[in-house]
């Protein structure tokens, strides 16, 4: 017995529509992707089959860095079709969406660059921010290029730590 709740190209199209207009921001084709294939009734040929009418009639754009936005016409169909879709599907989706738009804001939040110098260290270039202002910006210089990468990527996953320590550390009594 089949346990998937979408059926057909149409019902694939109202779960992409669905998903294009609850992004935080256009979206390459891999997150789209991931987030369509949620149900074990969508395969790839048929999401990519859907997603391309979709740009074709004109409920998606795809710009030139290779990100889909949903347009006005298509956020128009998407509130209309929503219910059609079934609501364990919406569920999975929502978390899922929510998920990815949490990736996204961390990802504008906590940016890490390396920066090769003339005399052959690094640079890396460390940012932290809120929803508001930029908290913290770091520049430190690296031996190698091994060291800066993994530089950046700890601060990556470990930015309010990084900084918390650096607050106390300044405000620590002597």
């Amino acid at each position: 017995m089949d346990a998937s709740f979408i059926h057909d190209k149409l019902e694939i199209k109202f779960l992409i529509l669905y998903i294009a207009a609850r992004v935080s921001e256009p979206i390459p084709v891999e997150g789209m992707q991931e987030l369509t294939m949620c149900d074990s009734g969508i395969d790839y040929f048929s999401f990519s089959e859907c997603l391309n009418d979709l740009v074709h009639t004109g409920h998606l754009t795809l710009s030139d860095a290779g990100l889909y936005a949903i347009t006005p016409k298509g956020l128009r169909n998407s509130e209309i079709c929503e219910s059609s879709l079934p609501l364990s599907v919406r569920l999975l989706t929502d978390r899922n969406v929510a998920a990815y738009n949490q990736m996204l804001l961390r990802r504008d939040q906590v940016r890490a660059n390396v920066t090769a110098r003339d005399n052959g260290t690094y640079t890396v270039d460390l940012r932290f921010s809120d929803d508001v202002d930029q908290l913290m910006h770091l520049e430190l210089m690296a031996a190698t290029e091994e060291l800066a990468k993994g530089l950046a990527d700890r601060f990556q996953k470990n930015a309010e730590q990084v900084y918390t320590k650096i607050v106390d550390a300044l405000f620590a009594q002597e």
